[in-house]
């Protein structure tokens, strides 16, 4: 039996169908507590096309299936509940790297993408903004 998706699910799948409101998207990640696999006491990150994604799940349910699919049901998984907005707006400024948000990234059909651009991150680590080049030169890098 499919379990019902969350606010956020429902948002990505009208997305993904090519409906829906983008920024009605954006504000449901920015209200939805996500879960973020830890380990050692690290959010779990990866890289991909030049960007640091926090990957986060919507519910127990994406998340095992992540778990699994990188052989990592052993023993369960630590996870932190964090606010979407808490991600984007705090963890991802101080990876000091362009970062995004990945969500349920282990569902090939569910899965969405919040890049590191204006209106999904502060505009001072957003990479369509020119504020971290500017910041980058003026500390001498």
């Amino acid at each position: 039996m499919e379990q019902p998706r969350t606010a956020l699910g429902e948002r990505i799948a009208e997305r993904r169908a090519g409906v829906g409101d983008p920024r009605a998207l954006v504000g449901e990640m920015r209200r939805s507590v996500l879960l973020v696999p830890s380990v050692d006491g690290r959010l779990w990150s990866a890289h991909a096309g030049g960007v640091r994604w926090v990957c986060a799940f919507t519910d127990e349910a994406s998340l095992a299936r992540f778990a699994e699919q990188r052989g990592m049901n052993e023993r369960p998984l630590d996870y932190a509940a964090l606010l979407g907005a808490r991600i984007v707006d705090e963890i991802v400024p101080g990876l000091g790297e362009p970062a995004g948000l990945a969500v349920d990234i282990a569902d090939e059909d569910g899965s969405m993408f919040f890049p590191p651009v204006a209106g999904i991150v502060p505009d001072e680590v957003a990479v369509d903004t020119g504020a971290t080049e500017e910041e980058g030169r003026g500390r001498g890098r």
